[in-house]
């Protein structure tokens, strides 16, 4: 082997073309950017969202609605739930671990409380939030209520 006889790998190299040096090249004159217009013009480039003549994607899609990035997701339960799940599973503090227990609410989950239907157990409530019907139903029938954050 010798130095001038070193050659690279088959195919690991590549011939480049070289544009606009000529028309004997075969890419000479328009350097095959075509004719005329901004696209075949030295310096041009496409802007962002550019579909050419096209209605862009932003202008295509509906504009509905309004996700609010503050809202608070709740796991609600009616006062009428409550008396089932008290009987079902005999929870007598209806709290966060004991709904986390019986599979009711995942471990993130926030409670609320609503003041539909009837309650008549005695139990101790220890929920993210609850409306003003279901506290009442629960006081007059002897339970407690506590707001927890």
């Amino acid at each position: 082997m010798k130095l001038h006889t070193l050659r690279p790998a088959k195919g690991a190299t590549k011939k480049e073309k070289r544009l606009g040096r000529g028309e004997a090249s075969g890419k000479g004159g328009t350097s095959t950017k075509g004719n005329k217009g901004h696209q075949s013009r030295s310096g041009f480039k496409s802007k962002r969202a550019s579909e050419g003549g096209q209605m862009p994607i932003q202008r295509r899609i509906p504009k509905v609605g309004f996700k609010n990035i503050n809202r608070v997701e709740y796991k609600v339960f009616n006062l009428g739930q409550v008396e089932t799940l008290v009987e079902k599973y005999g929870i007598s503090d209806f709290n966060m671990e004991n709904l986390y227990i019986n599979g009711l609410i995942s471990r993130t989950d926030k409670v609320k409380i609503l003041g539909n239907g009837a309650i008549t157990s005695k139990v101790a409530f220890k929920v993210n939030a609850i409306s003003e019907k279901a506290k009442s139903v629960i006081e007059a029938a002897g339970g407690t209520v506590e707001i927890i954050k």
